[in-house]
């Protein structure tokens, strides 16, 4: 972190966190507001983030086997009312079409908040025999949920995700999608955002609506909440049901397939920005930042100054990295708070005295220790401090987060703690929903998950002195 202020439009987060996220959007210019609330521009700079986690993530999907589709955004209503517990679950976020044209239409169609049933009408027509499976399919889209609040990148009214959909001949192979799907969330999370996570499963109150399990994977925000990042649903056999989808299995009988659908959001962009972010505004993490390397000519106004930084930046590009060299007029001060405020990785600082001693300057973002290599050596040498600021970022997050995860033995002493410190609270429970309820209304803390690394705190679960069946993490979540 850069140890003096440099943006004094930025709200520090140590003042006002919610105000900081805020500024750092709108300031470093990843987000605008549109004239229809909880509906947001998303600028080139933010968009190239996304462009970037989606670039890696869906290269990482198709490894699985999985194939990019794309279904239709309306959804006629006598489709959604085929799940019922689904449709439940989502009816007081749905937007409806009703016109087309100047007519009325004879049945509303929804603006999709998720795609189960588009997919399960695809399916039905499309798996016949158990040689038609697995079938793994993903899509890139945006989807439409009518929230009552709205804040950018985290909760919109139209947001952008993508959502895989899954069938499988058996539940084991389904479940075991399940769980490799959240593995592949998790791991991109940590090795290319550097955000740390916990693995685990949702409780039945707040698993997906139509699902008989949803795994996730909790981060924790530099002020302390928690931020679900990423999930992934076994749906077992329900929705083949409800939509009559089967096959002919290897014995010649016509069974259901075993369903998954598992997605991820433009919130990770929230994550990123409230993860890693200073008061100076964003901390990039290498992988997805738009520019990874920023070229900063001192006394460029000196012969020869400009000619060897556009050398430099021909040579990072070339080796595939993702550089801007800015030569415009504005002072180097500023250029350094400008591109501190974007997060940009790495600085690369290059002067008459620099060039004389066939040297450079690398500036990390993240930490802003300063490094003197040789020109000869640049582009292992910023490969090398790119994989440290990596490394320093999500070392740092971890320890934000292992430092903030406290065991309580009472519904009093969990309140307490959460007051004080704010983070995970981790207690035994035992699995009533009662008692989850009663951690809501009593300490304000939702249930995050049941981490797959379970520990055994104690014989009772705190709320209600019942026997315990899990430890389970409470806190206070975005």
């Amino acid at each position: 972190m850069a140890k003096d202020k440099k943006v004094e439009q930025i709200t520090d987060m140590e003042v006002d966190f919610a105000q900081w996220f805020t500024d750092v959007c709108k300031k470093a210019q990843l987000i605008d507001y549109s004239s229809i609330k909880g509906m947001f521009i998303y600028r080139p700079y933010g968009y190239a983030i996304w462009e970037n986690i989606q670039a890696i993530m869906d290269a990482e999907f198709k490894k699985t086997g999985a194939q990019n589709v794309y279904m239709p955004m309306l959804i006629p209503e006598s489709l959604l009312q085929k799940e019922k517990d689904h449709v439940e679950g989502f009816a007081p976020e749905c937007a409806w079409v009703t016109y087309g044209g100047s007519e009325e239409l004879e049945e509303r169609y929804c603006i999709r908040p998720t795609s189960e049933t588009l997919f399960c009408e695809y399916f039905k027509n499309a798996i016949q025999s158990h040689r038609d499976l697995p079938m793994m399919l993903n899509q890139w889209c945006s989807v439409l949920r009518w929230e009552k609040t709205s804040r950018p990148f985290l909760r919109h009214r139209e947001f952008l995700w993508q959502e895989g959909h899954t069938m499988h001949a058996t539940a084991e192979e389904a479940q075991e999608e399940t769980e490799r799907m959240l593995g592949v969330y998790a791991d991109f999370c940590e090795n290319v955002l550097a955000m740390p996570v916990t693995r685990g499963q949702k409780t039945d109150k707040e698993k997906f609506n139509g699902a008989e399990a949803t795994y996730t994977i909790e981060c924790m925000m530099h002020d302390r909440k928690a931020l679900q990042a990423g999930t992934s649903h076994y749906f077992g056999d329900g929705f083949a049901k409800a939509f009559d989808i089967t096959f002919t299995d290897k014995n010649n009988q016509r069974v259901n397939p075993h369903q998954t659908s598992w997605g991820v959001s433009t919130r990770l962009i929230g994550g990123i920005i409230m993860t890693h972010g200073d008061n100076n505004g964003l901390v990039l993490p290498p992988k997805v930042a738009p520019i990874q390397v920023v070229v900063l000519p001192i006394a460029q106004h000196k012969e020869g100054v400009l000619d060897a930084a556009n050398a430099l930046k021909d040579r990072l590009v070339g080796a595939g990295f993702r550089v801007k060299l800015d030569d415009s007029d504005n002072s180097m001060g500023w250029k350094c708070a400008e591109y501190e405020m974007k997060g940009v990785p790495l600085r690369v600082e290059c002067g008459p005295r620099d060039l004389e001693n066939g040297q450079v300057v690398l500036v990390r973002r993240n930490d802003g220790e300063k490094t003197v290599v040789a020109i000869a050596d640049l582009e292992q040498a910023v490969a090398q401090q790119l994989e440290l600021v990596h490394q320093g970022m999500f070392e740092k997050a971890k320890k934000n987060l292992t430092d903030h995860i406290f065991p309580a033995y009472s519904l009093e002493e969990a309140k307490k703690l959460q007051e004080e410190n704010g983070g995970f609270i981790k207690t035994m429970w035992c699995g009533e929903l009662e008692c989850e309820l009663k951690m809501k209304e009593q300490a304000g803390m939702s249930s995050r998950c049941m981490p797959f690394q379970q520990e055994h705190l104690s014989d009772v679960c705190p709320i209600c002195g019942k026997p315990a069946k899990k430890m389970i993490l409470w806190g206070v979540a975005y």
